[in-house]
C-alpha cells in the first residue's frame, strides 16, 4: 500500500494540476536518503528548471515526465503520498520533499514512515525500469491468454506469484486477496493447477477489482491521500481485507472471514468460498491462522 489504484489515482489528480508547469525550486529536501539516482546533490543541480510534459505511471511508480528527457519517479511505497497545495500550506515534518513550481504552488512528498524512494531517470534508466515489471494488468494488451501464459507451468503459489511485480505490475496485498476472494481461488493454490475457467474468473477479478478501486480513487487506511490531498473510498467496498478486525462476515455464503499468513503477508480469505483444491500445496505453517 499504496497499489496500483492508489498510484493512478495520484497520476491523474497531478496531471490535472502540473502539466505545463515548471519545477522552479527544490524548497525541502531533509531525508536525502529517498534519492535513489542519481546522487542528491546531482539531483538539486538537475531538477529545478524541468518543466513537467506528462504524468502517468508504471506499476506502483508514479512518474513525471520532464523535459529533457528526464523523468522523475517516485515510489510511494508504505505510507507516501504526492499532492499539489497553494504558496501558504505549510510542510509538515512528514514531507520529506517540496518541489516549488512557477505558479508557486507546490509538489508536497509526504511519507510517515520515510520507506518513498525518488530517482531522477534518463531514458536509459527509463527502458531499465520498464523492463523489470510484468504486464499492466488494466492495459488492453493485457488479455486472458496474457494472464494464462504467465501461470502456465509456475508451480509457486498464487499470492506470492500475482504479487510479483517482475510477473504482473501493480498488485499488492489488499488487491490481490479482494481478486482471489472474487475467483473463488485460496491463495496457496498452485498457478499451474488453475484450469482455464478458473484462469478465466481470476483475469475478470483482478480487471474488476482495480477499475473499481480506481473509479473509487484508491484506498486509505492510514497514510494514502490523492493527489488533492483527500482520502480514498475504495476502502468501503472491501469484500474480504481487514474483515477479520471487524468480525464481517463474506457477504457470498455468511461464513467468518479468517485471517492467514501466506509468503509472511497477512491474507485475508473465506474459508467456504475459496478452498484448497487438489493441485494446490498441503496445508503448513503458511496457512495457520495468525
Amino acid at each position: 500500500m499504496p497499489e496500483l489504484p492508489e498510484v493512478e489515482t495520484a497520476a491523474r489528480d497531478l496531471a490535472a494540476q502540473v502539466i505545463g508547469r515548471q519545477i522552479v525550486a527544490i524548497e525541502k529536501l531533509d531525508w536525502e536518503r529517498m534519492i535513489e539516482t542519481p546522487t542528491p546533490a546531482e539531483f538539486h543541480a538537475l531538477l529545478p528548471g524541468r518543466q513537467i510534459v506528462a504524468v502517468g505511471r508504471r506499476a506502483k511508480w508514479l512518474l513525471l515526465t520532464l523535459d529533457a528527457g528526464w523523468t522523475l519517479a517516485i515510489h510511494l511505497r508504505m505510507s507516501g503520498s504526492v499532492s499539489v497545495h497553494p504558496p501558504d500550506m505549510p510542510a509538515d515534518v512528514y514531507t520529506h520533499l517540496v518541489l516549488r513550481l512557477d505558479d508557486e504552488r507546490r509538489i508536497f512528498f509526504h511519507d510517515t514512515r520515510k520507506f518513498g524512494r525518488v530517482r531522477l531517470l534518463d531514458a536509459a534508466g527509463l527502458v531499465l525500469l520498464d523492463q523489470r515489471h510484468g504486464p499492466e494488468p488494466l492495459s488492453e494488451t493485457f488479455t486472458e491468454e496474457v494472464l494464462a501464459a504467465l501461470l502456465r507451468g509456475r508451480r509457486a503459489q498464487l499470492k506470492p506469484l500475482l504479487l510479483n511485480q517482475a510477473v504482473l505490475a501493480g498488485l499488492g496485498n489488499i488487491y490481490v486477496d479482494e481478486s482471489l476472494w472474487r475467483a473463488r481461488l485460496h491463495p496457496l493454490r498452485l498457478a499451474a493447477s488453475l484450469t482455464q475457467r478458473e484462469i478465466a474468473a481470476l483475469y475478470e477479478a483482478i480487471r474488476t477489482v482495480l477499475t473499481q478501486a480506481v473509479q473509487n480513487k484508491g484506498s486509505t487506511l492510514r497514510d494514502y491521500r490523492t493527489g488533492y490531498g483527500q482520502s480514498g473510498e475504495n476502502q468501503h467496498y472491501f469484500m474480504v481485507y481487514g474483515k477479520t478486525n471487524v468480525g464481517q462476515p463474506c457477504s457470498r455464503c455468511g461464513t467468518a472471514i479468517v485471517r492467514l499468513v501466506v509468503g509472511q503477508r497477512g491474507t485475508h480469505i473465506c474459508p467456504q468460498c475459496q478452498q484448497i483444491y487438489a493441485g494446490s500445496t498441503e496445508p503448513s505453517g503458511l496457512d495457520s491462522p495468525a
